[in-house]
């Protein structure tokens, strides 16, 4: 029976953290590397009889690895603290550590939390690689949406792991702007170029396939939100790309001004305005 390292990043996690920890108590060993919370982050994870660890935040891939590089065993799981595993994929996960597990990595389906309900399970889910052999992998370095590689044949089980990530219409947006700033960042360190064609063809596109051939109308006006709220995403990212460029070419001006004699604020009947009064 092959023995399993659990590891998490944390953050004021308090809300999520004890879940995502309940979910994987069984586990052979429990990393947490947490970011200097100051919440009840640490608490949780020492009443679960954690390894914890604390380091200043480097980003997303540089702090995975440092926990991924702080776990003993051979395979590892990575699990967010907003994330926890269901009953069914538990079970799962035992068995394969028990019988054997044929595979250098394995992908779950993810059950979102859309804001006030949970995805409906018909909807196609997105899969994501979790558990998987260190010794053939390891996190990629991408700044935003970082996971982990593996080199080495990868195989899904199709029991899904849920995440509690999306509280609010609010939060998803905050999001959307931090991620597709960091996306947009990494495609011009890459040396992509903007087309601003992309930013009215691939938002619709990327609606329907969201909405329609991923089946979130299953999901309510849950669904369509965060169907529109993706096509946003799309958006920023290349609409933030070419904001970079048209920056580059013009620079950062303040917005031109009419001359001199044109630009005195005046008043309706004409009289100039005095701001000092």
């Amino acid at each position: 029976m092959e023995k399993l390292s659990v590891f998490i990043t944390t953050y004021n996690s308090e809300r999520t953290l004890a879940a995502c920890l309940e979910s994987v108590k069984w586990a052979d060993e429990i990393i947490v590397l947490d970011s200097l919370s100051n919440d009840a982050t640490v608490e949780i994870a020492q009443r679960y009889h954690c390894h914890l660890f604390q380091h200043p935040f480097m980003g997303y891939s540089k702090q995975k690895q440092m926990a991924l590089n702080h776990t003993t065993h051979r395979w590892v799981l990575l699990i967010d603290s907003d994330e926890a595993l269901s009953p069914a994929l538990q079970e799962e996960i035992k068995r394969l550590l028990t019988t054997g597990l044929d595979a250098d990595g394995y992908e779950f389906p993810r059950l979102e939390q859309l804001f006030w309900r949970m995805n409906n399970p018909n909807v196609r889910l997105n899969y994501f690689l979790r558990l998987f052999d260190k010794t053939r992998g390891r996190i990629s370095t991408a700044p935003i949406h970082e996971s982990p590689e593996v080199d080495g044949i990868i195989k899904r089980v199709h029991l899904p792991f849920y995440h509690y990530g999306e509280t609010s219409i609010h939060v998803k947006v905050d999001k959307t702007n931090q991620y597709s700033t960091g996306i947009a960042q990494q495609k011009i360190a890459k040396g992509a170029r903007a087309n601003p064609w992309i930013m009215v063809f691939y938002p619709p596109l990327y609606f329907l396939r969201t909405y329609i051939f991923k089946r979130n109308f299953l999901n309510g006006w849950a669904g369509f939100i965060t169907a529109v709220i993706g096509a946003f995403y799309v958006f920023l990212k290349y609409a933030k790309l070419y904001e970079h460029y048209q920056i580059q070419q013009h620079g950062d001006p303040l917005p031109p001004q009419e001359s001199a004699g044109n630009n005195k604020p005046q008043g309706e009947s004409g009289e100039k305005i005095n701001f000092d009064s």
